[in-house]
């Protein structure tokens, strides 16, 4: 009977023909996991960028890009002698975040000055991938849904309201075949903000208007002032939701 058990087993296991396993091991090494949280600012970086992002030597970087390309988690562009990588898209992207959002948070040490600056310029407003995040992100999809731009329920979808909205202020959605709206669940702040899209043509228009601009190499955003009257007057973002 034991035998006959694992048997079935084995063949449920086989007709599945999905090895999570795999993906699990990518991520399972600090390394790997801190090159890919680096790119979910949705920049394609070089090897070597990466190599000093993550404290490594270009070698040993180079030995875990290998595997993360080969893996399906990023994709490489050649262009003379440099190497870029980034995301392999949407999706691979949505995993990471959705998988920061159940790791234990690593304790930063007082005497960190700049660690602490940094996290919590993050948890303001950060890139996720190619769409905003953090509590700007949050303060506007909450606003969106609000107004009956996108909604949730029964599915995610951008409303009539939400494309004559975008319209009128000159944002055009990608021409990428992808859902308009997405949720992405937010690591900091532990409920859904706007991905899809939508949320990349509003993230795009908002980086290239300067409602929004980087904060030096990483992720990091930061709300400047044109930013602040625009998500207040055009998207109905309250005051006191918006990052300072």
């Amino acid at each position: 009977m034991a035998a006959h058990r694992a048997g079935r087993s084995d063949k449920a296991h086989d007709d599945v023909g999905v090895d999570l396993a795999a993906v699990a091991r990518l991520l399972a090494e600090d390394t790997r996991a801190d090159i890919c949280l680096a790119l979910l600012d949705g920049r394609a970086w070089t090897a070597r960028e990466l190599a000093r992002h993550a404290g490594v030597a270009p070698s040993t970087a180079t030995e875990h890009l290998n595997l993360l390309v080969n893996g399906g988690l990023l994709t490489e562009e050649r262009n003379g002698r440099h190497r870029y990588l980034r995301l392999a898209g949407p999706k691979a992207a949505a995993l990471i975040e959705s998988l920061a959002e159940l790791a234990p948070r690593r304790p930063t040490r007082p005497s960190s000055l700049g660690a602490t600056g940094r996290a919590r310029a993050l948890a303001r407003a950060r890139l996720c991938y190619d769409h905003l995040a953090g509590t700007l992100g949050l303060a506007v999809t909450d606003a969106m849904v609000a107004d009956g731009l996108i909604t949730w329920e029964p599915e995610p979808r951008l409303t009539p309201a939400g494309a004559a909205r975008l319209a009128e202020h000159g944002i055009a959605l990608p021409a990428a075949r992808r859902p308009p709206v997405r949720s992405c669940l937010d690591w900091t702040e532990r409920r859904p903000h706007l991905g899809g899209a939508v949320g990349a043509a509003l993230c795009s228009h908002a980086l290239d208007a300067g409602w929004v601009t980087r904060i030096g190499t990483g992720r990091a955003l930061v709300l400047t002032e044109p930013g602040h009257q625009a998500f207040r007057d055009r998207f109905h973002v309250p005051e006191d939701r918006l990052p300072s």
